[in-house]
């Protein structure tokens, strides 16, 4: 038979209510009567009744991610990885739970919708978002507490956490226009996601700020991994006068792109130069190691997580929105153009 809040007033000889108020840590119970419960409770082998506490306190200590397809985040992306070790790591301290579920476009609302009616989450986590994020929408029509990983293209009244990707590929164009590059092509994500439009609005700031002349066509769109970011780089090479450097918009898309550039017998970081964006693990072994810009992916999942619980046990909140500024790590995969420009082969 479980141990129940009877038995250990018994044992102590205190009345229920103040077992369980002991218990649940009220300072209106003295420390010395709170300890003395709490020994005698462990001493028991007592489990709490979860369910009842949390409809006392009127929480569920859950929170919800609901990811778009699986055609667009995977788990096996190094980055999203991260920065969900992040979320959870700091979330089981405070004993809450983190529930994922998938939903494609189509659903996503009704998803959200099923999600909301059911009163089993607390608050949510919001990933890739949308220069028109109709997530965000619903869920403050609603009034329910969430943080986002990222931003919209304009009104951003809420709390988030994300970085200045705008800022770093501005800082990965002057790189490359330093070490003498002058014609540079962008290997981006899904354009309607805010972060890949800030991070191609930096190539484009790269080049104005250079006096470089912008050509459309040498900004291919496309989707996440690395066989993406093969298949771009080869339309792109195989231009009549095809750029000397890459510049792409996750390191998993670099990685593409190098396969592509070593598969035509070329040298990376000598006849191309290749760059990436988030410093995944796999971007400092790859041959040659790749140039990228670094951002903490677990320190930002833990920076939304902190967020998200203080919003929900109405603790204060510093910042409302936290904008990270990525770093440049210069590795092999950049180096000067070769002297006679590229050569087909």
């Amino acid at each position: 038979m479980p141990v129940t809040l009877k038995d250990i007033s018994q044992r102590v000889g205190k009345s229920v209510p103040t077992v369980s108020r002991a218990l649940a840590g009220f300072d209106d119970i003295s420390p010395k009567t709170r300890e003395m419960v709490q020994r005698v409770a462990a001493e028991m082998g007592y489990e709490p009744n979860i369910t009842a506490r949390n409809l006392q306190k009127q929480r569920t200590d859950t929170l919800a991610l609901i990811l778009p397809s699986a055609n667009t985040l995977r788990f096996s992306d190094p980055f999203f990885s991260e920065f969900l070790s992040g979320i959870v790591e700091y979330i089981v301290q405070f004993g809450y739970d983190l529930n994922i579920s998938s939903t494609d476009v189509e659903d996503e609302r009704a998803t959200y919708l099923k999600h909301l009616r059911s009163r089993r989450f607390d608050g949510f986590i919001l990933v890739r978002t949308q220069r028109q994020d109709a997530r965000i929408d619903l869920l403050q029509e609603h009034n329910v507490p969430f943080v986002a990983f990222g931003q919209t293209e304009h009104n951003n009244d809420f709390h988030l956490v994300d970085e200045d990707g705008r800022y770093g590929v501005r800082q990965i164009v002057d790189h490359l226009v330093e070490l003498g590059h002058t014609r540079l092509a962008c290997i981006a994500e899904p354009t309607n996601l805010t972060k890949s439009h800030h991070r191609v609005q930096g190539f484009i700031d790269g080049l104005t700020a250079h006096n470089l002349p912008f050509n459309p066509e040498l900004i291919v769109e496309t989707h996440f991994r690395q066989r993406s970011g093969r298949q771009a780089a080869n339309l792109l090479l195989d231009k009549p006068e095809p750029p000397t450097a890459l510049i792409a918009c996750n390191d998993l898309l670099a990685l593409g792109a190098m396969r592509a550039v070593q598969e035509r017998g070329l040298k990376v970081g000598q006849d191309i130069s290749v760059t990436g964006f988030d410093d995944i693990l796999l971007s400092e072994y790859a041959n040659p190691a790749l140039t990228t810009m670094h951002q903490p992916a677990s320190e930002m999942g833990s920076q939304v997580a902190e967020m998200l619980l203080n919003l929900i046990e109405g603790k204060p909140i510093e910042e409302k929105q936290v904008i990270i500024k990525p770093s440049i790590i210069i590795r092999d995969s950049t180096g000067a153009p070769p002297a006679k420009g590229f050569v087909h082969k």
